[in-house]
């Protein structure tokens, strides 16, 4: 019998190929889209999820107490803090402090001990101890993680030890230099050797080492030296619980330690943060700077399901629109025995058919797709297919709920069509019934596709918005350069700017520790004013820069002077914002007045107020900024070029760059190519939300498509009728289109409210947005409108044009 029921369905679509077709594309695409959603957030849910001690693994964070509430910070942990812990809380299993580098040089050395090959790391170097591996799972292919306790050594993963040696196996023992970017010149070059090559890091972890050095290394040569209760951006700490300790009883324990430890008037405290929350805090960010809300995962599970749902409602509504079609064939089978039960299994087994084809289509669509989709994302998707039961175990639920959702509806419409009625072809299509349901399926269609076109327009809007706004300095035609300091190289860059500015094409050149702006600036310090013994309650910024700062980047100074020349601090400038927050009123009343940083070490007059600028991205407000000389701390220049021959103006600057500094390599990036990847998120959400809308308005129209050729089908003879009593084109054009528009309308009066309410939402987490203007709404709505009637009259038309003759004939 079940045998029977599939060779029925299957000549059913053989006879019906384009309702078939049109079937299993959309069921395909809404499918495929279902499957890369999911892949998607397979991968972001996994994160971290492979450590066999995750439950107990904490990240420490700092607590930052402001007018406004608390802030979170997990890579500006103070220096003493993870040793301290350690003697207070005896029971802690390990605690494993985390200091991840920036811009580092590796040399490899040849056979005679020379430089061999130069490379550079943007990222992957972290200093840490061997209780780390304690509580991260990252196996070792060769070497001992207790080889960290010694300063000396230092661990590197395959991959690294392939690129500088060709063959990890042939790395262990050999000795590199490492040239650490990420902290105080002080440290210099520094010998170490490979004593351990770890395995593949995986792709889903926050996490990303390339090179591990010991701990004990950095701590000698800058956390031992440096104040007391210091922090620095990027060091962090990890530690794992005793399985007996609550979490919650210890994060008390925590903040009471950290507020007797620190400074009386010090409202900063400590807490802990669960690894399983670490890659869903956006606010708090991690070291892979890929953090992700969990409210956007879901987001993309609703636009999953959405999706999905306007394929099946197509599916629903062209085959209820086939009823008429079907009815003598469900009459001659009722007469001849069934009842609605085999009946209802019949169109169910077809559905499955064209379920099944489409899940077979919408794997091939899925896998074309991930190699654009980890482009635009960043990330290395696969399908696994055989290896992956999560995958397989979708693909068989979608199977199922969709057949479910698609084939129910249509099977009890089919199976209780009366067979004396049926027999007698007196089914109409137009019955109040089907139609109205029709009619809501096709508003529920377009409600989706308007509220994705709209949310898109939205966020295209705010993204124009973020590189439009002025930032308050000059971002056209600067290159920053990332370098390195020693002693050798701070007494080489006077010579270095005044050779770069020989160069023709470059009108300026400064060093510093930071561009105007940063995505995330920690480089946050207490201070206190005014020879004041209490801080002042708030934290700044503090860039460190040369005199040439303020006219290479077009900074204003609206009162007193710039810094004068000087490797050393003696000096500060200031934005508006600081005097907002110590509350002064007249910009020249803070000129000679004092402030002190690092508990004391920098004490400075301010020389200057310069005009606010956005030093960070635009979810931030513009924050209290100190300016202030000190060679030792510059990590970059930024390079003022004209707008002409800029390639023979970078080419000459590369030449003279390596002349000065020959062992270290050069690398450049543009500051508005820097400005615009702090938005590489909401850029690439956009996309998806385009590609997003794209499908749901090709779905959406897919089924408009198909029931405007029933429609002309059935109504053939009506058309033909108009067409003799003089009725022209326009007016059956107009004929098959209003009912679509009146539906369209209606979506877009329901989507309205929901695109406004959740794009409020969204724009909310930003301290500089737009207004969301009426005329976006009306945008999309008239764009779903036309889509909608470019789909709709090319049948009508057809329709309309055809000879009335040929239809009329038989009457």
């Amino acid at each position: 019998m079940l045998k029977n029921y599939f060779k029925i369905a299957w000549r059913n679509l053989v006879r019906n190929k384009t309702y078939a077709a049109i079937n299993i594309t959309g069921l395909a695409v809404g499918i495929a889209v279902c499957m890369v959603i999911f892949i998607i957030i397979q991968h972001h849910t996994s994160f971290d999820d492979y450590h066999a001690k995750k439950d107990r693994t904490y990240r420490l964070l700092t607590e930052y107490r402001t007018e406004t509430g608390a802030t979170h910070s997990g890579k500006d942990i103070p220096f003493p803090l993870p040793a301290g812990l350690k003697a207070a809380f005896p029971q802690v299993e390990q605690v494993a402090p985390i200091y991840a580098s920036q811009n580092d040089q590796v040399l490899t050395l040849d056979n005679n001990g020379r430089t061999d090959k130069i490379f550079k790391e943007q990222r992957g170097l972290f200093y840490t101890n061997p209780a780390f591996f304690e509580i991260f799972d990252y196996p070792l292919l060769a070497g001992s993680y207790t080889s960290l306790q010694d300063p000396n050594n230092i661990l590197l993963t395959k991959e690294v030890a392939e690129k500088y040696f060709g063959d990890w196996k042939t790395a262990m023992g050999k000795t590199i230099q490492l040239e650490a970017g990420g902290y105080m010149f002080s440290h210099g070059v520094e010998s170490l050797k490979i004593t351990g090559i770890l395995a593949t890091i995986p792709a889903n972890t926050d996490l990303q080492l390339k090179l591990v050095a010991s701990y004990q290394g950095f701590y000698n040569d800058y956390v031992a030296r440096s104040p007391e209760w210091n922090v620095t951006t990027d060091f962090g700490c990890y530690l794992l619980l005793p399985p007996n300790v609550k979490a919650a009883n210890f994060k008390q324990q925590l903040k009471t330690y950290s507020r007797q430890a620190v400074a009386a008037d010090n409202k900063d405290s400590h807490t802990i943060q669960a690894l399983s929350a670490i890659h869903y805090d956006t606010q708090t960010g991690n070291y892979s700077n890929k953090a992700i809300s969990k409210q956007l995962l879901n987001v993309l599970w609703l636009i999953a399901a959405f999706i999905l749902l306007i394929a099946c409602v197509n599916f629903i509504n062209l085959s209820t629109a086939q009823a008429v079609n079907r009815a003598k064939e469900v009459g001659v089978r009722k007469v001849l025995g069934s009842n609605k039960w085999q009946l209802q299994t019949q169109f169910i087994a077809e559905t499955f058919l064209i379920v099944f084809a489409a899940v077979l289509f919408a794997a091939g669509i899925a896998t074309l797709a991930l190699p654009y989709i980890n482009q635009l994302l960043e990330l290395s998707l696969s399908l696994n297919w055989f290896n992956d039961p999560l995958i397989v175990s979708f693909l068989l639920m979608i199977t199922i709920v969709v057949t479910a959702l698609a084939g129910f509806y249509p099977s009890i419409v089919l199976s209780r069509f009366s067979p004396v009625t049926a027999l007698k072809s007196k089914i109409a299509v137009n019955s109040s019934g089907g139609i109205s349901l029709r009619r809501g399926l096709v508003v529920f269609q377009f409600v989706i596709a308007q509220v994705l076109i709209i949310g898109t327009f939205i966020i295209v809007k705010q993204m124009n918005y973020f590189m439009d706004q002025p930032l308050g300095f000059d971002k056209d035609a600067v290159v920053n350069v990332p370098f390195r300091l020693d002693s050798v190289r701070i007494s080489r860059l006077d010579y270095l700017r005044d050779r770069l500015l020989t160069v023709n094409g470059v009108q300026a050149v400064t060093y510093s520790s930071n561009t105007p702006v940063e995505a995330n600036n920690d480089n946050w310090t207490s201070l206190k004013f005014n020879n004041a013994q209490k801080d002042a309650g708030f934290k700044a910024i503090t860039k460190f820069a040369d005199h040439n700062y303020v006219q290479t980047y077009n900074l204003q100074i609206i009162a007193g002077r710039n810094l004068q020349a000087s490797g050393l601090t003696q000096e500060f400038l200031v934005n508006e914002s600081m005097l907002k927050n110590l509350g002064i009123a007249k910009p020249e009343d803070i000129i000679n007045k004092k402030i002190s940083i690092w508990n004391g070490v920098i004490t400075c007059p301010v020389v200057g107020v310069v005009k606010d600028f956005n030093d960070r991205s635009f979810k931030h407000s513009v924050a209290p900024l100190l300016i202030a000389t000190n060679n030792t701390m510059y990590n970059q220049a930024g390079i003022k070029l004209s707008t002409t021959s800029v390639a023979a103006t970078l080419k000459a600057i590369k030449d003279v760059w390596q002349q000065t500094f020959p062992d270290f390599v050069y690398e450049y990036k543009f500051l508005d190519e820097k400005i615009e990847s702090f938005y590489k998120q909401e850029n690439q959400l956009a996309t998806l939300y385009k590609i997003f809308a794209a499908i749901a308005i090709l779905l959406s129209c897919l089924g408009l498509y198909g029931l405007a050729s029933f429609m002309a089908v059935q109504r053939v003879k009506e058309v033909g009728i108009r067409k003799v009593l003089g009725a022209g084109t326009a007016n059956i054009v107009y004929l098959f289109s209003r009912e679509f528009v009146a539906l369209i309308a209606i979506a877009f009066a329901i989507a309205t409210p929901i695109a406004w309410y959740y794009m409020h939402q969204w724009l909310q987490a930003y301290v500089y947005r737009i207004n969301v203007s009426l005329w976006l709404f009306v945008a999309g709505g008239v764009a779903a409108i036309l889509i909608a009637l470019a789909t709709v009259s090319f049948q009508a038309i057809k329709a309309a044009v055809a000879n009335p003759i040929k239809s009329l004939r038989s009457e």
